[in-house]
């Protein structure tokens, strides 16, 4: 999975405009949680070269950037959870999943969606 690591405040207007073009996926990391790992792992198992292609996707850490977290949280108008995954599409949030919600299928469904 080639992950873009989202560690800035204008990283989050770049996700706006690229939105605007292809979905993009963000993923919530606490990298001290064995159920955000096990999350990421199922994403990153069935991820391909395809999707990368298809989607943008976004990794952030979410102890080391608790302040892109809570901005992510204010500009999409959602609850911070830590492991979650949004899509955001025109610079919306269309679709979040949380916790042992997070998997491949469903989010790739969200991604495909219109």
């Amino acid at each position: 999975m080639n992950w873009k690591v989202l560690s800035t405040l204008g990283h989050l207007d770049r996700i706006d405009g690229l939105s605007k073009e292809k979905p993009v996926l963000i993923f919530k990391h606490s990298t001290r949680c064995a159920i955000s790992k096990a999350a990421l792992n199922r994403l990153e198992r069935e991820w391909g070269a395809a999707d990368d292609a298809a989607h943008a996707a976004y990794f952030l850490d979410l102890l080391a950037h608790r302040d892109i977290s809570d901005a992510v949280a204010a500009r999409y108008g959602i609850r911070h959870e830590s492991p979650q995954v949004l899509v955001i599409r025109s610079g919306q949030c269309s679709y979040t999943a949380t916790h042992t919600g997070i998997g491949y299928k469903d989010t790739m469904q969200a991604l495909a969606a219109h």
